[in-house]
């Protein structure tokens, strides 16, 4: 992804980590089982769990501090959410001003318990984002050490080129939702965009948030019929795997990002990368979802 960051094939999401009920010591042993498949990337945001993802993930990290060494942590900053645990906000806003950046990556550091960050995105694009402070706060960052490399998540071609336009490094990715079903990305020029740039798009909700399984909404039921005949044909285990095979043999060289607290989720993402489809079955997918052939 760049020469200071290194991202795995696969990246683990840690946003529903709360919910999952875990112990310090079954995260523990989660993180464990990743690395060990060589999924070495573990994604988080500031806001995950209500302001408390990154808190527990460190909590079981700190049982074994060797760990950090073999993995890569990514967070988000610049939302602020309604939150007990945030009482000055008055409401849910965008801050991506040098102040809470620099705020923000202070206060993950200190809940990771360690000394840097590997990637650190700007959530959500800001209608109120000057540029150039933004990239005072990234220049800092770097400087100092305490972030290695930076990118966005969720940003247009326009908002993403006019930030790394003001940057003396490039920016090194894009989280963007991509699925089968939500193919706004490659119409909007974003995925286009990574590749011009030479960096590889994280893909945040690959499975359609678990929808592909159990919506009746037509162009899901359409995506799920093929997803059913192409992995008859290519001896994939689940529809899940094609889908992520899907979005790993794309040419932009898509990263996804696995959701999921169970351990055997994140094990059929793993092995869908020795998965390939033909390029008729990946427009199949593609076509499935619009409901009409390409023009």
């Amino acid at each position: 992804m760049s020469n200071e960051v290194s991202i795995s094939r696969i990246v683990h999401g840690m946003w529903r980590l709360q919910e999952w009920n875990y112990t310090n010591e079954q995260t523990l042993s989660f993180m464990e089982q990743c690395l060990e498949m060589g999924v070495t990337t573990f994604d988080h945001a500031d806001i995950y769990g209500n302001y408390m993802v990154e808190e527990k993930f460190g909590e079981a990290l700190a049982l074994k501090p060797s760990l950090r060494d073999e993995m890569e942590l990514v967070t988000k900053c610049g939302i602020k959410l309604i939150s007990a645990n945030r009482p000055d906000h008055k409401i849910k806003y965008y801050d991506t001003s040098k102040e809470h950046i620099i705020q923000s990556v202070e206060r993950s550091l200190k809940n990771f318990q360690t000394d840097y960050l590997d990637l650190l995105l700007i959530h959500r694009p800001d209608p109120f984002m000057n540029p150039a402070e933004v990239a005072e706060a990234f220049t800092a960052l770097k400087e100092s050490g305490k972030v290695k490399s930076f990118g966005v998540s969720n940003f247009k071609p326009a908002a993403y080129q006019l930030l790394n336009s003001y940057l003396d490094f490039p920016l090194v990715t894009n989280q963007i939702e991509i699925s089968a079903t939500h193919l706004e990305h490659f119409e909007a020029g974003t995925i286009e965009l990574c590749q011009q740039e030479r960096v590889s798009p994280m893909a945040w909700s690959p499975l359609g948030g678990g929808s592909i399984f159990t919506s009746q909404e037509a162009g899901v039921v359409r995506v799920r019929k093929v997803l059913e005949q192409v992995k008859e044909e290519i001896g994939a285990e689940s529809i899940d795997q094609v889908l992520y095979s899907w979005l790993l043999v794309h040419p932009a060289k898509i990263i996804p990002i696995v959701g999921s607290g169970k351990i055997e989720r994140v094990r059929a993402a793993v092995e869908a990368t020795g998965l390939s489809l033909s390029r008729q079955q990946w427009f199949e997918i593609y076509e499935a979802y619009r409901g009409r052939e390409v023009d």
